[in-house]
């Protein structure tokens, strides 16, 4: 009996000294996510597409719900506070201030609704051109060179940012019908639902990919489970893996099918080689 007790005593001393080393060693690695406030502006612009800002607008203050108010969302313009038509005549949406480029957080850029192609006031590439005009990618470029902003774009607003060279060498995509147009304004297209170039540009393929380049932002941000929450709450799931340009690059089989044929000598060579 005093074998068993003496045993019991050494235990209990054992797990009182081990618990205040756990504790330190969960303490070292906090999650950097708590506590975290993360402020997202959308900007609006004279025919921008409803679905570009309104997916991630929702997604953000369904997060924003679920932090108690740690992901804080608003519309903004490069104007300032006004109402904003969207494209194929739809309805106006209000930007509540100007876009502040110098504000740390995310920014979201939005494609254009209208004609694919043309010279109309409301052909796509106007939209965009006109946008471009406005003085927008002079702030986003100041918004790209802070280095506390994340620039996000949906569909078509990789294509405004390129227009002005934003893009050049940044690897990025759009709305399939936009790739070769995106690759010609300096861009590298890359064709993936999401692409992430480095930590701070996030771009979207077409215009429902608005879902899932913010539902990735709440996750990076604020982390999975707020994410999770999210997705069951609008009983969606986000598709596509991120691409970044890391990690092994796959073998194009069609280039090293060549090389191989190439660096395989041929039976004649052999022959001759004896």
């Amino acid at each position: 009996m005093k074998k068993i007790l003496s045993l019991l005593t050494s235990l209990t001393l054992v797990l009182c000294l081990l618990s205040p080393a756990a504790s330190a060693e969960t303490n070292k690695n906090p999650d950097p996510s708590k506590g975290k406030s993360v402020h997202v502006q959308i900007v609006l612009f004279d025919g921008f597409d409803l679905l570009d800002a309104l997916a991630p607008y929702e997604v953000f203050a369904a997060a924003g719900m679920y932090t108690g108010g740690k992901v804080t969302v608003e519309l903004v313009s490069a104007e300032g506070k006004r109402s904003v038509p969207s494209g194929l005549n739809g309805p106006a949406l209000d930007a509540q201030d100007v876009l502040d480029p110098d504000h740390s957080g995310i920014i979201v850029v939005p494609g254009a609704s209208g004609k694919p192609a043309g010279n109309t006031s409301d052909a796509i590439p106007n939209i965009l051109r006109q946008a471009k005009d406005t003085g927008l990618t002079t702030m986003m470029k100041q918004a790209m060179n802070n280095k506390e902003v994340t620039v996000a774009t949906v569909c078509g607003g990789s294509l405004l940012l390129a227009m002005d060279g934003l893009l050049k060498d940044r690897y990025a995509v759009t709305n399939q019908l936009g790739m070769s147009a995106l690759g010609a304004l300096g861009a590298i297209p890359v064709d993936a639902r999401i692409v992430e170039d480095g930590s701070r540009l996030v771009t979207g393929g077409g215009v429902t990919s608005g879902l899932d380049v913010a539902l990735y932002l709440v996750e990076r941000e604020v982390g999975p489970q707020i994410e999770n929450a999210v997705e069951k709450l609008f009983e969606y799931e986000r598709r596509g893996t991120v691409w970044q340009a890391n990690g092994i690059p796959p073998i194009n089989f069609g280039t090293s099918q060549d090389t191989s044929r190439k660096e395989q000598p041929s039976a004649l060579e052999k022959k001759v080689e004896k």
